[in-house]
């Protein structure tokens, strides 16, 4: 298996069979991602919330590759609505799919279309692939119940924003993967724009301070999980 980051919490998770997943696929309107929607195909699309910088060039990439959609039900039933595929699921559910298992856990945010829709509650996801557990905690704030999915779930990698503003800054990210406790932390929602600079390093020292694993990924790599 293999993750790729776009930038921001744009993220592609390749399987072990070649099966292609999207979380939050926003890169064209992302002056931080290397890449543009139509360099990219899906065979599932991950959605943690409604927000425009995170639905992204999701319609785009599905008119072209045909995906599955999965996410909370409201978002999926507006994902629908718009002709598309989807697989409607809610926080606390999980379901198994060709590729693995998943997950959705609450995401202290907001959770709206850029036209103004309803789209349910904001989300984080647990992905278990291949043997393996990602963590994507969507947009959120620190919140104690971290320490639960912790607890209930051997967390791989954890997808983690230090953005600050809209999202945890570095020091609750810090207490964040603290409670987690995952294999290995991973930044992300920082330097997008001018309202979420934030210094990468400095939140993996304070990781590795912390005594946990941390890895930066730049624009555009491509890790083995």
């Amino acid at each position: 298996m293999k993750l790729k980051y776009f930038s921001h919490s744009a993220f592609q998770i390749t399987t072990g069979d070649g099966k292609v997943i999207l979380i939050d696929p926003f890169l064209d309107g992302n002056p931080t991602s290397p890449v543009k929607s139509d360099d990219v195909t899906a065979d599932f699309i991950v959605l943690t919330h409604g927000h425009g910088d995170h639905i992204g060039d999701s319609f785009k990439i599905a008119k072209r590759s045909d995906p599955l959609f999965i996410c909370v039900n409201e978002l999926a039933d507006y994902v629908a609505s718009k002709g598309f595929k989807a697989h409607n699921m809610h926080i606390g559910g999980a379901y198994n799919f060709e590729f693995g298992r998943v997950k959705f856990t609450i995401a202290h945010h907001g959770s709206i279309s850029p036209e103004g829709n309803y789209t349910g509650e904001p989300s984080g996801v647990l992905l278990t692939i291949d043997g393996k557990t990602v963590y994507h905690t969507g947009d959120t704030g620190l919140f104690l119940d971290m320490k639960l999915i912790g607890e209930l779930n051997k967390i791989d990698y954890m997808l983690v924003p230090i953005g600050d503003n809209f999202t945890m800054g570095i020091d609750d990210a810090v207490k964040a993967v603290e409670f987690v406790n995952p294999g290995v932390a991973i930044p992300m929602h920082y330097n997008t724009f001018p309202v979420i600079q934030a210094d990468p390093e400095e939140f993996k020292a304070k990781v590795e301070a912390a005594g946990k694993k941390c890895v930066v990924m730049e624009y555009g790599q491509e890790i083995d999980l």
